[in-house]
C-alpha cells in the first residue's frame, strides 16, 4: 500500500477498524500533492469532537480514584482518545507535506503504526474497566492545537516534543498509579508506552534540531516555535520526570528551563506589574525621576508581584529570573507565574539589556499579549504610569469591567495623598459613635476616647510657607516640641523630615521651601512615641472593602520601611503586640475590632465614592502620650495600593499552620554588618543557617528558614527576605 493511501484512510475513515490498520509493506513511491487540512478527522459518530467552549467534557480522574475500576476505564478514556488523536495527526502531516524528507517521513510512518497500537491496547484495558469508547465526550484539542501546522518543524515542535514530552510525565505517574492500586496489567502498559515516548521524543528532537535556525538553543528554537495557546507549559505534566527527558537527548539547560517555565493551560490569567513609583509620577508627571538608588531597588524587586498571584498569572518584567533563582523558589513550594519581558518599566531605571532589544520588546510584548483572554489588571499601583503601560490589554480583560480612564483619574489621584489620609484620620475621630464612646456592643467601661489619638495630633495640610509656620507654632504651643513635616505626595520613609530643634535651621526651611514649589502640599503633625507600629491590608471591590489580614510593621528611626511580621490567624486577629500595649484598657480586644470595623466601613464608601478598585494598605501605630497612656492613631498613611503587608500575608498562605513570618528588606547596611562581601553570599549563609523545612501532604509547606525572594546574584541594592518560625519575629531580628 501507498503511504498516502494509508494516511488517507486513517485520516477520513469513520470505523476504528480502518483507522487502526496498517499493512506490513508500505511504500511511499507517489506521494501526491499537499492536502488542506480538514476541519476535524473522520470519525465515528460517537467519537465526534464535542464543541469547544460547550463545557461538555469528562472530569480527568486523578490517582485517588483509581482504586475504583469504572473510574480507571474513564481515564483509560482519556488516553485511548489522546492515542487515536496523535495517530490522525501523523496522517495529516504525511498528507500535508509530501515533500518532506523520505527519512522523516519514514519515521513518522514508524510513529503511526506506534500510536495505533497503544489505542487497541487501552481499549482492551478500558472495555475490561467496564467502560465502551464514545460513551464519554472526547476531547478536540490535540487537533485544534497542532492541525494548523505549517510545516514539518510545526508538527515536531506541537506534537513530539509537547504532547508526547507531556506523557513521558503522564505515563510514569499513572504507571506507578496503577500499580499502587493492584492494577499490574494497566501498570505494565503504561511501561511499555513511556518506553516508546521516548522514542517518539527522540526521533522528534533529532529532527527539530536539524530543522531550527543555527546559533539557537534547543529552548530557544522551542519557544519561538510554538504557536498560542500551545506554549512549553503543555510539555509536561503533574511532576517532571527528568530521566526520561535525558534518556531522549535533552540536554541539561532545556531540562532546566522547561522545569520553571509557568503559563496558563486554561485559567484566565492575572497580569502583576512592579511600579513603586507611581506617587511621585502623579506629584510630578513624566518630569518624575528616582534618584538611582530607588530605581535600582525597583529592578532588584521587579519580580515580588509572583508572590500575590495565582498559578500561572503573569508577571511583567524588564528581564526574566534567572532558572537558578525560580527553581529554588519552586522548590520552596511557590506556583511560579508565566514572567513577560516588556522592556523597561521604569525608565530611568538601569537595565542590563541592549536599547535595541528593549525598544522591540516594548513594541511587540504588550500587543501579543493583548490577543489572549487576560483575567483581571494588578498593577502595584494604579497610577498614569501603570496606566501607560497597560492600556493595550484592557480591552481583553474578562474578569473585570475596567477602563485606563476608571482606573486613575483626578478622583483617585489624592487618594495617594498624606493630606488624603490626615483629613479621613480627622473624620474617623469626629465620627459621632467615636465622639460619644458608644460603639455598638462595646463591653461596659470600654470608652474608646480613652485609647483613641486626640484630634491634635492629626496632620495638619499646609501650602504655603506662612502656614506651615503656623501649624509648626500651634503644634509646639500644645506640648509636642518634636515635629515631622512630609511631602504630601511621596515615596515610603523618604521626602520627610523631622523638627527636633527648638528653632528652624535655614536647611530645614529651604527644604520646606523646595517642597512647596508648585503648589505642593506638606503635612505637618508632632512627632510621637511609638510603641508599635502595624498595618491593616485590605482590597476595594465592587461589593465593597474586604478585611484581607493584619501584620506587625518595622520601620527604622527615620520611619523607613524594614520589615513587615504576621502571626498565626492574621486574616482575624489584631497583631499581638498591639493587643499587649492596650492591656490596661477594659474590652480592649474587642473595643479595637470595632473600632477598625468602623474605619472599614466609613473608608469603603470613601473608596466607593472615588471609584477606586484595587488594593488598599492602611499604616497605624500605637503610641505612648505624654502621662504614659498608650494611644492608638488608626491611621498614619493610608496606601490605594499593593504594599510589603500585603506580600507578607500572601506569603504566609505558604506557612505551616501555628507559624510566624517576617518579609524583611536586606541593604548594603546589612551587609556591612554581617560581614558579608554580597548578597549572593549573604544568601548562601542564610541558608546554611537557616535552612527551609517543609512540612505536609499533598502540598508542602513551610514550617521554618529562610528564603530570598528575588536573585541574590543579581540584586545591587535589595534582597527580600522571608523568614518562619514558632516564635513571633520581633525587631531585634533586624539588627
Amino acid at each position: 500500500m501507498e503511504l498516502r493511501e494509508l494516511a488517507e484512510r486513517v485520516l477520513f475513515a469513520t470505523t476504528l477498524e480502518e483507522k487502526l490498520q496498517c499493512p506490513a509493506v508500505v511504500t511511499d513511491e507517489q506521494p501526491g500533492p499537499a492536502l488542506a487540512t480538514p476541519s476535524m478527522p473522520g470519525r465515528p459518530a460517537e467519537l465526534t469532537f464535542k464543541p469547544a467552549g460547550t463545557g461538555e467534557k469528562s472530569e480527568f480522574p486523578g490517582l485517588r480514584q483509581l482504586g475504583e475500576e469504572r473510574e480507571r476505564g474513564r481515564l483509560l478514556h482519556f488516553f485511548a482518545n489522546h492515542e487515536l488523536l496523535a495517530t490522525e495527526l501523523m496522517a495529516l502531516v504525511l498528507l500535508r507535506f509530501p515533500d518532506a524528507p523520505t527519512a522523516f517521513r519514514r519515521g513518522v510512518l514508524q510513529t503511526l503504526r506506534d500510536e495505533q497500537e497503544h489505542t487497541r491496547l487501552y481499549l482492551a484495558r478500558m472495555q475490561a474497566c467496564g467502560i465502551t469508547f464514545g460513551e464519554l465526550p472526547v476531547s478536540g484539542y490535540f487537533w485544534r492545537a497542532v492541525s494548523g501546522m505549517g510545516s514539518p518543524m510545526d508538527y515536531v515542535a506541537g506534537l513530539s516534543l509537547t504532547f508526547e514530552q507531556a506523557n513521558l510525565d503522564f505515563a510514569r505517574h499513572f504507571a506507578r498509579g496503577f500499580a499502587t492500586v493492584g492494577d499490574a496489567e494497566t501498570a505494565k502498559l503504561l511501561d511499555q508506552i513511556y518506553r516508546d515516548e521516548i522514542a517518539h521524543v527522540a526521533y522528534g528532537l533529532k529532527w527539530f534540531r536539524r530543522w531550527k535556525q543555527p546559533g539557537q538553543s534547543d529552548w530557544e528554537a522551542f519557544c519561538a516555535q510554538l504557536k498560542f495557546p500551545l506554549s512549553p507549559q503543555r510539555a509536561k505534566g503533574l511532576t517532571l520526570n527528568i530521566d526520561g527527558r535525558r534518556a531522549a537527548g535533552f540536554d541539561a539547560a532545556f531540562i532546566a528551563e522547561l522545569e520553571v517555565f509557568a503559563q496558563s493551560k486554561g485559567r484566565t490569567p492575572n497580569v502583576y506589574v512592579f511600579n513603586p513609583f507611581a506617587e511621585g509620577r502623579i506629584a510630578q508627571g513624566k518630569s518624575f525621576t528616582p534618584v538611582k538608588h530607588q530605581a535600582q531597588l525597583a529592578k532588584d524587586l521587579a519580580n515580588l508581584p509572583q508572590f500575590l498571584g495565582r498559578q500561572d498569572d503573569i508577571v511583567l518584567v524588564e528581564q526574566r529570573p534567572s532558572v537558578e533563582f525560580l527553581s529554588g523558589i519552586k522548590q520552596a513550594g511557590f506556583p511560579l507565574p508565566e514572567f513577560v519581558e516588556v522592556g523597561r518599566i521604569c525608565p530611568s531605571a538601569p537595565s542590563d539589556q541592549p536599547e535595541a532589544k528593549r525598544r522591540a520588546e516594548d513594541r511587540r510584548a504588550l500587543p501579543t499579549l493583548a490577543q489572549r483572554k487576560l483575567g483581571r489588571l494588578c498593577p502595584w499601583a494604579w497610577g498614569p504610569d501603570s496606566v501607560e503601560l497597560l492600556t493595550p490589554l484592557f480591552g481583553s480583560l474578562s474578569g473585570e469591567s475596567r477602563t485606563p480612564e476608571s482606573s486613575f483619574n483626578e478622583r483617585i489621584a489624592p487618594l495617594y495623598s498624606k493630606a488624603w489620609s490626615a483629613a479621613f484620620l480627622r473624620k474617623l475621630l469626629e465620627d459621632q459613635d467615636m465622639v460619644a464612646g458608644s460603639l455598638p456592643n462595646a463591653r461596659r467601661g470600654a470608652d474608646p476616647t480613652t485609647c483613641l489619638c486626640p484630634l491634635d495630633t492629626v496632620g495638619v495640610p499646609v501650602d504655603t510657607m506662612e502656614a506651615a509656620l503656623a501649624a509648626i507654632a500651634t503644634i509646639r504651643a500644645r506640648g509636642h516640641h518634636r515635629i515631622v513635616v512630609k511631602q504630601s505626595f511621596g515615596l515610603a520613609g523618604h521626602n520627610a523630615i523631622r523638627l527636633w530643634e527648638p528653632d528652624l535651621l535655614d536647611s530645614q526651611r529651604r527644604w520646606m521651601e523646595h517642597a512647596l514649589q508648585n503648589r505642593r502640599q506638606l503635612v505637618v503633625e508632632p512627632w510621637l512615641e511609638r510603641l508599635v507600629d502595624f498595618s491593616m491590608q485590605l482590597d476595594m471591590s465592587e461589593r465593597g472593602l474586604e478585611l484581607i489580614g493584619y501584620t506587625g510593621l518595622i520601620n527604622d528611626a527615620k520611619g523607613q520601611f524594614q520589615a513587615n511580621t504576621a502571626a498565626p490567624n492574621f486574616a482575624r486577629s489584631l497583631p499581638p503586640a498591639m493587643l499587649a500595649s492596650f492591656r490596661e484598657h477594659a474590652g480592649s480586644p474587642a473595643l479595637l475590632r470595632q473600632l477598625f470595623g468602623k474605619l472599614i466601613e466609613l473608608l469603603s464608601g470613601e473608596l466607593k465614592a472615588a471609584g477606586y478598585l484595587g488594593p488598599v494598605g492602611v499604616d497605624a501605630f500605637v503610641y505612648r502620650d505624654p502621662a504614659g497612656r498608650a494611644r492608638l492613631k488608626p491611621v498614619v498613611e493610608i496606601n490605594p495600593r499593593y504594599t510589603m503587608g500585603r506580600v507578607t500575608l500572601e506569603l504566609m498562605r505558604r506557612t505551616c499552620p501555628g507559624t510566624h513570618g517576617c518579609f524583611r528588606l536586606i541593604n548594603a547596611t546589612t551587609l556591612r554588618a554581617e560581614s558579608c562581601a554580597d548578597f549572593d553570599s549573604y544568601a548562601r549563609r542564610l541558608k546554611e543557617s537557616s535552612p527551609l523545612q517543609l512540612e505536609g501532604e499533598p502540598v508542602a509547606k513551610i514550617r521554618s528558614g529562610a528564603l530570598c525572594l528575588n536573585d541574590p546574584a543579581k540584586a545591587q541594592a535589595v534582597v527580600a527576605v522571608f523568614e518562619v518560625g514558632p516564635q513571633i519575629l520581633h525587631s531585634a531580628t533586624l539588627a
